[in-house]
């Protein structure tokens, strides 16, 4: 009976102790919460850890989690970031019960990887942005050492030398400051949560308050054949809200366009140049409809959207900078565009230059851009993917050369250089569907930015390419639809696509991965025709 009262004893200690250990972890993180809200939110430890794993995380795995996980890849990441903390800490507490300097002296050294992580990233403001990771894990490890007393000493009562009550350990004094302990910090992580959403109003304001002006140069009406009536097809403008979103943020920048400014710079400027927002919409605008797509985007995936953009052409500024492209004797032929969050991409000047509509855009589809897509300001290159020429929340623009500086992705083993390969995809019938027999539509798109799409061709089976009837084509810089009207027969059957560019150059059917480039090949589905 005394075994079985020790070993019950143990248990409730043993959990007890990786309770204390979870409850030190909560208060380290909610406090740090705290801080950041007087230094800044991209400085709280999950955000700055998170940060640092994007930041060394290879190429590949980065593109298997967008594959996998899409626009939900960085809460995968926060949520697996505050699930090993979560283990750690369970673990450091049962290590404390034995060892209790030593388990509080591991959340100190936890600590100091949130600090590391803080003050390495690239927006880093200096050692300030490590002061919430520290201060947290001193309330951590100090709350840890206290709790594990409680499980370890005995309870003294006035007037007596000491007392034990059945267990030997003082269980009114740890549940007493354990509930106190979760109540404050839960407290401490609601109070840094308000103010650190505080800290945005300003930029949200800025945003509600931004008028866009009536473009100098207005987009063409999108002609009316250029939507094809098929169910199934995406619209041809992308909503806002729907538009793909892929970078690194963890948390979304929310810059006061009141305070933004823009510095242009470097190699072959003749004299720097910085800009405000409202320098900006004082200048003649564009609005151009563009079609962006990602790098990550697998052949047949969807990370591509299509958007009437406004902003001011890039290459005017570039040039009253006195910037020459390289074909013309200029000293530069990269830009580097820098992001509030420290993201560098690199893009060719000459592509910039070379008078297809490169912009800084500040609007999307008739409104300010969404904070998500770059407010304030972003920057846009027809035909090149959007980690050489799409930046979003702008801040910085450095001319250089490709020989000097490697930009954020190129050292993680991406091409400097990426022009949009051509590719097309079937929207309709979906892979495995299961079309009855007779007329079936098959329809979806095609682009090839700033060449444009000259021919979408569809072969059933082992077939031969049969040519597919081309909705509209309202720029070459826009993907454009198709559709093909397929006289499916009972059975399975594949169903594969592949188009032309402008150019004449008929899209490659060989496989390639994203990386480093861009994915190549046929997009082909399955279907099974009742």
């Amino acid at each position: 009976m005394t075994t079985v009262r020790i070993t019950r004893t143990a248990l409730t200690r043993g959990t007890l102790a990786a309770l204390s250990g979870l409850l030190a972890g909560f208060a380290a993180l909610t406090v740090a919460e705290l801080v950041s809200a007087a230094v800044r939110p991209e400085a709280s430890p999950v955000t700055a850890v998170g940060g640092a794993a994007i930041d060394r995380t290879p190429a590949g795995v980065k593109d298997f989690a967008i594959r996998n996980f899409g626009e939900n890849d960085k809460l995968v990441l926060q949520l697996g970031i505050v699930v090993t903390l979560a283990l750690f800490a369970l673990a450091v507490g049962v290590l404390a019960l034995r060892h209790r300097r030593t388990g509080s002296a591991a959340v100190l050294a936890f600590g100091v990887v949130g600090v590391a992580s803080a003050v390495s990233r690239p927006d880093s403001t200096g050692v300030v942005d490590g002061l919430p990771s520290l201060v947290g894990a001193v309330a951590g490890a100090v709350l840890l050492y206290v709790l594990i007393g409680r499980l370890t000493r005995p309870r003294r009562v006035p007037g007596e030398e000491e007392a034990r009550d059945e267990s030997g350990w003082d269980r009114r004094g740890f549940l007493v400051a354990a509930t106190a302990a979760a109540a404050a910090s839960t407290v401490a992580g609601a109070v840094g949560r308000t103010l650190n959403g505080r800290s945005a109003q300003d930029a949200v304001a800025s945003r509600e308050a931004a008028r866009l002006p009536a473009p100098a140069s207005p987009a063409k009406p999108i002609p009316a054949g250029a939507q094809l009536r098929v169910p199934g097809l995406p619209p041809f403008t992308t909503p806002n809200s729907k538009f793909y979103r892929v970078d690194t943020a963890l948390v979304v920048p929310k810059v006061d366009a009141d305070s933004w400014r823009l510095r242009i710079h470097g190699k072959g400027v003749r004299r720097d140049l910085e800009f405000t927002y409202q320098d900006l919409l004082d200048r003649p605008l564009i609005e151009r409809e563009i079609t962006l797509c990602c790098v990550s985007n697998e052949v047949g995936g969807p990370y591509i959207g299509h958007a009437r953009w406004i902003g001011v052409r890039l290459a005017d500024l570039l040039k009253e900078a006195g910037v020459k492209p390289p074909s013309r004797g200029g000293k530069a032929d990269q830009i580097i565009a820098r992001s509030v969050d420290g993201m560098t991409l690199g893009t060719p000047v000459e592509d910039v230059m070379d008078g297809r509509d490169a912009m800084l855009a500040v609007g999307m589809n008739g409104e300010p851009l969404p904070f998500v897509h770059g407010f304030p300001v972003r920057m846009l290159v027809p035909g090149l993917y959007g980690y050489v020429s799409a930046c979003k929340w702008i801040e910085d623009i450095e001319l250089t050369t490709f020989d000097d500086y490697d930009a954020y992705w190129v050292k993680r083993k991406w091409a400097r250089k990426a022009p949009v390969k051509t590719q097309s995809r079937i929207d309709t019938p979906k892979p495995f569907g299961r079309p009855e027999a007779g007329t079936v539509m098959v329809a979806g798109v095609a682009w090839a930015q700033h060449r444009g799409i000259e021919k979408v061709e569809i072969r059933v089976d082992d077939g031969p390419w049969r040519p597919a009837q081309l909705a509209e084509q309202d720029t070459v810089d826009t993907w454009r639809q198709w559709s093909y009207p397929w006289k499916a027969t009972p059975g399975g059957h594949t169903l594969t696509v592949r188009a032309t560019d402008g150019t004449g150059e008929v899209q490659t059917e060989k496989r390639t991965k994203t990386v480093p480039d861009g994915a190549s090949g046929w997009h082909s589905v399955v279907v099974t025709v009742d």
